[in-house]
């Protein structure tokens, strides 16, 4: 075996309607990526929707059996504690749920640090809901523009743009609240306090999956007896290579149950090998990997809310001429009740005149000193999804028949608190706009929101022209 292959180590119940084992389950630790994985599995033909809490059974119930399970969540933007709260309920469901592979779903530019978004809490948090100590993490998604090479993650900048080492990325570098300064993900995980880790680098998969799959073997048998662990970083620079990773995933899942970590790649590299499986010996009905019949757009105005400060939001924001464009102060927002409400006021007014409006609070100017503070991105978040709800609420009060129908939002950390405030309990797939990009049809408890259409944007994603085709098309 190829002697670079070998790593040292580095510093609620389950309703009777969802399969009672199903090969995959994903929590995505922010909304936008969870959309992702929601994409790709659905277009490999699985039955399958996103939940945006724990399911109660009557929700289970009404969605019928599926294929596979997500849930969309908030840790990337909470502390280990809080981190712990919200990931317990979800590893008691999936104990219940009992799915060959829990997933958990990261953001594919892995910004995470010890005091938010720690990846080592969320591993220890979901372990329990599986059976092996085997823990794989895939670091890169080819598709998205996201490279792992010798542990070391590149991510394009934009689509089309250039590929950077994620530390010396222009917007992952100086992320307001986990900025990314360290591009070996092993000594980045480190500082979360991952232990017992290994690797393996791009020359293993010229070996073939046997002789990776044995390695995984030799690695657990010098595993120390009081480790509950071992992760295993696996490269990822080309789409070919996901079909091995799957296959060695999935081998190990049918023994027994796996976590494993990384962004949709986890999703693609099952589906691209449960694609080349006989039908007999596939776990579910997988087609080859299409888009579903595109519906008829949503009638009406379309309203976006736009709260990442990437530039490629922003040449998005500038490239939306068919939208009522209102620049919103990001300070004044947090902190000036007459001002937000006047913001709603002007916004939702737009919408019931027939304009597609656009809210962003992108500051005027790009310097990182003219940002928020990091203690203050979260709440602004909070605020941002409160402002929202409240201009979909006054435009369905202003309009009952007409409430908005289809509605973007662009930022991660936003998306999270926006979908709860809009009391979604669900969301499914309805087409994908870009890579990354996903439009979902909204479950919710409000009839003026049941039924709409939601596109769930991180801030890296989406060509220039998104805005304005989701308003056109």
């Amino acid at each position: 075996m190829n002697s670079s292959c070998i790593s040292g180590a580095v510093g609620q119940g389950v309703a009777d309607l969802v399969l009672a084992s199903i090969p995959l389950a994903w929590y995505g630790d922010d909304f936008t990526g969870a959309t992702d994985t929601l994409s790709v599995v659905a277009r490999a033909g699985l039955r399958t929707v996103l939940f945006l809490r724990v399911p109660t059974p009557a929700q289970q119930h009404a969605v019928g059996a599926l294929d596979a399970v997500g849930i969309a969540g908030t840790a990337r933007s909470l502390t280990p504690e809080a981190m712990r709260q919200e990931l317990l309920p979800v590893q008691q469901f999936f104990a219940q749920l009992r799915p060959r592979v829990v997933h958990y779903k990261l953001c594919s530019t892995w910004d995470s640090a010890a005091h938010v978004g720690n990846l080592h809490v969320a591993m220890h948090a979901l372990l329990p809901a599986v059976q092996s100590k085997w823990v794989p993490m895939v670091g890169g998604q080819p598709s998205l523009g996201r490279y792992c090479a010798f542990s070391h993650l590149f991510a394009q900048a934009g689509a089309g743009g250039a590929v950077q080492r994620i530390d010396r990325h222009p917007t992952m570098a100086e992320h307001p609240v986990t900025p990314m300064r360290e591009s070996d993900l092993r000594l980045h995980l480190a500082t979360q306090g991952f232990m017992h880790m290994r690797h393996v680098h791009l020359p293993c998969y010229a070996l073939g999956p046997q002789d990776v799959d044995a390695i995984q073997t030799q690695w657990l048998e010098q595993l120390p007896q009081d480790a509950d662990a071992m992760p295993v970083l696996f490269d990822a620079t080309e789409p070919a290579q996901l079909h091995m990773l799957g296959k060695v995933l999935w081998q190990r899942a049918l023994s027994q149950r796996v976590l494993a970590l990384g962004s949709s790649s986890v999703a693609q590299a099952l589906i691209a090998y449960w694609q080349t499986l006989p039908s007999a010996q596939q776990p579910v009905a997988v087609a080859a990997t299409g888009d579903a019949v595109v519906k008829p757009r949503q009638p009406g105005p379309a309203f976006v809310f736009a709260g990442s400060l990437s530039p490629v939001t922003a040449q998005q924001i500038e490239a939306a001429h068919s939208y009522r464009r209102i620049h919103v102060d990001a300070a004044r927002l947090l902190h000036d009740h007459a001002y937000a409400q006047a913001v709603v006021v002007e916004a939702s007014e737009a919408l019931a005149q027939g304009h597609h409006t656009l809210v962003y609070t992108r500051p005027q100017s790009c310097d990182v000193a003219d940002r928020l503070p990091q203690a203050q991105a979260a709440d602004l978040a909070r605020q941002s999804a409160l402002l929202v709800a409240q201009v979909l609420q006054r435009k369905a009060q202003l309009q009952p028949a007409f409430a908005v129908r289809r509605i973007g939002i662009a930022g991660g950390d936003t998306s999270s608190h926006i979908t709860r405030a809009l009391d979604m309990w669900a969301l499914s797939y309805a087409s994908r706009l870009a890579e990354g990009v996903t439009l979902c049809t909204i479950h919710s408890n409000q009839p003026a929101f049941d039924g709409a259409e939601i596109m769930l944007k991180g801030g890296q994603v989406g060509d220039v022209d998104l805005l304005q085709r989701f308003a056109q098309e």
